[in-house]
Formats: structure tokens, C-alpha cells, sequence
């Protein structure tokens, strides 16, 4: 865990080799993801400072989320609709979206992380990451209360205008395609990258995108998780890769030069996000009103701006 830890500042404050242009850099909010009530003076350099998963103000914090599954673009929205409903958390909402495997390993580390030389340590609320895990989690007693929120589906993206023609997840199998992947070691979503690689291409696909393209330096996988994918697309260092549909949908709003390739449904993997309340969760009252919003329709409509689909079970 120590070791983990101590990788962390490099993971975040170096998500794309050379110099990047601001809009290439996240944070892309441009302040929005910040749900804390006294912001104080502002100070971000981008690629230096730049702390694009951790949003809010830890301290006297009133309801802690631990978001995995990149919804980081969700929150502005989502937070300033579920304050309206509940103004006395008006800014004391604190939330992280960090992958989930690396939430976990925070949860485990008594919830403290370091990044460069800042040690947070803050216990959660809420966790939410993909409903299997929750539902285990859920059987070994470590939340409680899952509800099952929104899926979501798996896309190609790639620069705008495809310059390399890729039509398919076969394509991603060329030579000549540079891709960014998912970690397995903490992204669930590789697994489910995999799973539809095998559907297109069968095991041979798999093991040529994360296999052989990986010994050869021609499948680069995240150090942190997918959001790293678009900054790599749009400084020229690889041709494409694997998201979840709603993180083209997003890049598309703010404008970058990023577009989608859809997978078609017999080769596409669909995702469940799930909630829990955490068993020690210092604000279970909120916890609870919390998990309840997210199936409203006021959150609901949230979610379909960025291709998230209903629950239909």
C-alpha cells in the first residue's frame, strides 16, 4: 500500500507526456467540478498542479462520495441538483473519482491517499463502481442499501475525423492503430473491453490488443483510468481507444477534437452503476438521500445528457 501511495503524484500530475495545451489538460470543467462553498484563491498549472479527481473541500465535509466509472463530468450538474433539493449540504459535498480499484485501496488504507506531498484522508459515504462489485461487497457487509442507477455502453473513440478509417474493434487489432487501454490492475472496465474483443475477434483479437500490443509498446494502458485516453488522442500519441460511450459524448460537448465509433450491440458490453451506503458512513442520513436522488428524474435526465441509459431490470 505504502508503494502504492507513493506512485499516485506521478500518476496524476504527468497523464500525458510533452506539453499539452490547456484544453487538451483537464480539468475541462473549468471550475464546475468544484462543489465546495469557500473556494478561496484558486491556483491550478496545468500538467504541474492539476488535480482533476478530487472535487470539494474535505474538511467538515457533510456527505463524502466515492464515484469510480468516470463520472467526473456528471457532477456539476448532479451535485447542484441534488443541493437544491438539499440546501443545508450546499457546499459541503466532498466527492473523488479515482478508479475504482484505487477507491478501494484508499477505502482500505483507513481512506487516506497521497498525492505529491498531500495526504488526504477522509472516510466515505458512498461508494459507487459497477453492480457486481457492489452487490459483493454488499454480501461481505461492507456497504449497505445498493441501488442500481444507470448503464452504460462501450465505444471507440478516436480523433476527429478518423484519420486511420477505424471502423471496427477488429481494426484495433492493426499495426498501424496506437491505442490507449484501460488497466486491468484497477480499472473493471478492461474486463469488459476484453469480453467484447473476444466477441468481435475471438481470443486471438484479446491477446493481440492486450497481449502482444502491449509487449510492443503499441497498446499503451492508463496509469490512472480513461480520462487519460482522450489527452493521449489529442496530442498525437496514439490513434484511438476503448470508453464508455458517455466519455466521447462529453468530450464532444466541451468541444475537443474527439469523436466516437459505435460498437455494434452483438460485440458491445453494457454496465451497471451502483451505489452503496459505506457500513461506517460518518453521514448515513445523507448516504440514504443521496442513493435516492440518483433514481429521480431530475438526476435521471442528468444522465441521458451523456448517453447514460435507465436501469431497465
Amino acid at each position: 500500500m505504502t508503494n502504492f501511495l507513493r506512485i499516485i503524484p506521478a500518476l496524476l500530475l504527468t497523464a500525458c507526456a510533452g506539453a499539452c495545451s490547456a484544453q487538451t489538460m483537464p480539468p475541462w470543467s473549468h471550475g464546475a467540478n468544484d462543489p465546495a462553498g469557500q473556494t478561496g484563491y484558486t491556483f491550478h498549472v496545468s500538467d504541474v498542479d492539476n488535480v482533476p479527481d478530487l472535487h470539494g473541500n474535505p474538511m467538515n465535509a457533510r456527505l463524502v462520495l466515492f464515484i469510480g466509472g468516470n463520472q467526473f463530468f456528471v457532477l456539476p450538474q448532479l451535485i447542484g441538483a441534488f443541493e437544491q433539493q438539499h440546501p443545508e449540504l450546499k457546499g459541503q459535498i466532498f466527492c473523488e473519482t479515482l478508479p475504482p480499484g484505487i477507491l478501494r485501496r484508499q477505502i482500505a488504507a483507513g481512506g487516506a491517499i497521497t498525492l505529491g506531498n498531500l495526504t488526504v484522508q477522509v472516510r466515505p459515504d458512498v461508494y459507487e463502481a459497477g453492480a457486481r462489485v457492489l452487490h459483493q461487497m454488499e454480501q461481505s457487509g461492507e456497504v449497505r442499501n445498493v441501488v442500481e442507477y444507470e448503464t452504460n455502453d462501450l465505444e471507440i473513440m478516436v480523433r476527429a475525423g478518423n484519420p486511420k478509417h477505424i471502423r471496427s474493434l477488429k481494426d484495433l487489432g492493426r499495426p498501424d492503430v496506437m491505442l490507449s487501454m484501460p488497466n486491468p490492475q484497477w480499472e473493471g472496465v478492461a474486463h469488459q473491453i476484453e469480453a467484447s474483443l473476444r466477441k468481435a475477434g475471438g481470443v486471438p483479437l484479446e491477446q493481440q490488443v492486450y497481449g502482444e500490443k502491449v509487449r510492443t509498446g503499441k497498446t499503451i494502458l492508463t496509469e490512472i483510468h480513461h480520462r487519460q485516453t482522450p489527452i493521449r488522442i489529442m496530442n498525437g500519441t496514439v490513434d484511438a481507444g476503448v470508453t464508455w460511450a458517455s466519455e466521447v459524448r462529453f468530450q464532444e460537448k466541451v468541444g475537443n477534437p474527439i469523436e466516437g465509433v459505435a460498437i455494434p450491440a452483438a460485440q458491445n458490453t453494457t454496465a451497471i452503476y451502483a451505489a452503496g451506503i459505506m457500513k461506517d458512513a460518518p453521514h448515513a442520513d445523507a448516504a440514504a438521500e443521496w442513493l435516492a436522488f440518483l433514481r429521480t428524474p431530475a438526476a435521471q435526465a442528468i444522465y441521458r445528457q451523456f448517453g447514460f441509459r435507465p436501469v431497465s431490470r
